[in-house]
């Protein structure tokens, strides 16, 4: 625990280094904090900040630099953010995403996160229910089944599955009349549930080839959609904190070319409401020091649909991105329910 002129001194620290990028010295700690303390008193408070790892000193500087755990209790304990209105000033036009396209929605949002704070935005696609209005079976040879699954909006998806034993197409047809006849305007999570209490009325093989078709058809959802739009990955060449370090850069677009990362990153986000923030190597999907996430998932007719989020230098104003991708959450929201 930091008694309060620590945490006064922790917290004027960080404010100062996000503002300027310079390691803080002791007397700009101590005109800036407002405290009536000596130079000694302040210098054995940032040795004390030191040792608990809050902060560290960089080797070609005497001032002190805010480590990730010092930039977390920072976020956790010291920062006040206010939600912002849609329109945050009345001098600046109102951001705005325009009822369209899903797609062009998530793209727009995307754009709207990096430009709003000069970093990378990430958008996950909406995720579709995986309803389906009629299902088919297809022996291909034997214990290889095609799976074809229409969508009430026409959509199409195919899948192959190795079945534990052979179908006859007299079976397969038996259990795509089943599944069209009871289960058709269902999501698939909604027929595995059902699947499960009603197993014992059901021939177990038949059954198993059920539940295979459903979990194939959730892959096949998944994998027809774009997963993650990034937007503004060239912004982090401007970023100070990042020039002349290639290496941290290539390891970067590296992650933003590999979706998948991303993908499992915003999934964990999208478990709770409101905004989060991971900082440094916290998320284990984005493990760079020098990063930091900021996220939030974005909902229609009160359901998590996605996930959106800036990412950024651990070095950022964590109020304003907090505000940026609140706002930006809720912009996506109102556009994508008034389809």
């Amino acid at each position: 625990m930091l008694d309060e002129r620590a945490k006064t001194l922790l917290k004027t620290l960080v404010e100062r280094y996000i503002a300027d990028g310079q390691p803080i010295g002791s007397r700009t700690l101590s005109r800036a904090s407002g405290l009536e303390l000596s130079p000694a008193t302040i210098r054995n408070v940032m040795a004390d900040l030191e040792d608990l790892g809050l902060i560290a000193s960089p080797h070609t500087s005497a001032g002190r630099v805010p480590t990730a755990r010092g930039y977390r209790l920072f976020v956790d304990t010291m920062l006040t953010a206010q939600r912002a209105p849609l329109a945050p000033d009345p001098a600046q036009p109102e951001p705005s995403l325009q009822a369209d396209q899903p797609q062009r929605v998530i793209a727009n949002a995307a754009q709207l996160l990096s430009s709003l704070s000069h970093f990378v935005g990430v958008v996950t696609a909406p995720r579709k229910p995986g309803v389906f209005h009629h299902i088919e079976f297809l022996r291909l040879s034997e214990r290889r089944v095609l799976v074809i699954m229409v969508a009430p909006d026409g959509d199409v998806q195919n899948r192959v599955i190795f079945t534990a034993q052979d179908y006859t197409q007299a079976q397969l047809v038996e259990a795509s009349n089943y599944l069209t006849a009871h289960y058709a305007g269902l999501t698939l999570d909604e027929v595995r549930e059902r699947l499960k209490r009603e197993v014992d009325a059901l021939r177990g093989e038949i059954t198993a080839l059920m539940q295979a078709a459903v979990q194939a058809g959730q892959e096949a959802v998944a994998d027809s959609q774009e997963q993650v739009v990034v937007a503004g990955e060239r912004n982090l060449l401007a970023v100070q904190d990042f020039s002349g370090d290639l290496g941290s850069l290539r390891k970067l677009f590296d992650l933003f070319e590999h979706k998948t990362q991303l993908m499992r990153l915003l999934d964990v986000s999208s478990r709770a409401e409101g905004v989060r923030i991971y900082i440094g190597g916290e998320s284990m999907v984005v493990p760079f020091e020098e990063l930091s996430v900021v996220s939030a998932p974005y909902v229609v007719d009160g359901q998590i649909v996605g996930t959106l989020g800036v990412i950024g230098p651990t070095r950022m104003a964590y109020d304003r991105m907090i505000q940026i991708v609140d706002i930006t959450s809720r912009l996506v929201s109102n556009a994508l329910s008034q389809k």
